[in-house]
């Protein structure tokens, strides 16, 4: 009997596990498109299957600092994160709890009193952020582990063009912040998570290997 009860309980378990939604990672440096292809992934496959947590709104809040004090951040930096959060709203999902998101401000780089609402009878969430492949306890919740790795010239000219138009710029000031930290802070900690990935995308398209086998696998998972 009581062995018969451990099948049981193990045929649950089981049950459960392979039934939770599924987490996909995304990561890459700024500007490779991460962003840009979860909107692909959502439009194609439909909101309603779909939708994505974005690492970046899980920055650390700095209201209690100066806007000048703000602006020295390291952005780039793991410790700008609030990571203990994030990896406790991804088992909530995993174990079938709804979850709300924090909304960031770039421009002022402190929260809002908003919030996203994640409901966790969705298929997949996509994790997508230049630190989503970078903590262990993130990576065994994750059932794919993407990396960008897209050319660095790519990866600057859009990361000017989104903070000029998007976060109130200067394209001195996002050069600047480049050189000084985003750059050396991809080569120390983002770059090396590409190990971790087991898809990489050279290039966000149909004739990318990547591509084709990220897109037959949420497909899977989706049907």
């Amino acid at each position: 009997m009581l062995e018969i009860k451990k099948v049981l309980m193990e045929n649950l378990l089981f049950l459960a596990n392979n039934n939770s939604i599924k987490i996909i990672g995304i990561a890459g440096g700024t500007g490779s498109g991460k962003t840009y292809l979860a909107n692909i992934l959502i439009k194609k496959f439909g909101y309603n299957n779909i939708d994505k947590i974005e690492v970046d709104a899980y920055y650390k809040d700095l209201s209690h600092l100066s806007m000048e004090q703000r602006i020295q951040n390291n952005f780039d930096h793991p410790e700008s994160f609030d990571f203990e959060s994030l990896i406790k709203d991804l088992n909530y999902l995993k174990n079938g709890k709804n979850i709300n998101i924090p909304v960031y401000d770039y421009t002022k780089h402190i929260r809002t009193k908003n919030i996203r609402k994640i409901d966790s009878k969705i298929k997949i969430v996509i994790l997508e952020g230049i630190f989503a492949l970078h903590r262990k306890e993130i990576l065994k919740l994750l059932s794919y582990k993407v990396f960008l790795d897209i050319p660095e010239n790519i990866c600057l000219d859009r990361r000017i063009d989104r903070d000029i138009k998007k976060r109130d710029r200067t394209h001195d000031d996002i050069i600047e912040q480049y050189k000084k930290t985003v750059k050396p802070m991809y080569n120390k900690f983002i770059k090396p998570t590409k190990k971790n990935s087991d898809i990489i995308i050279k290039n966000i398209n149909k004739a990318d290997s990547g591509y084709i086998k990220l897109m037959g696998e949420i497909n899977n998972l989706i049907n």
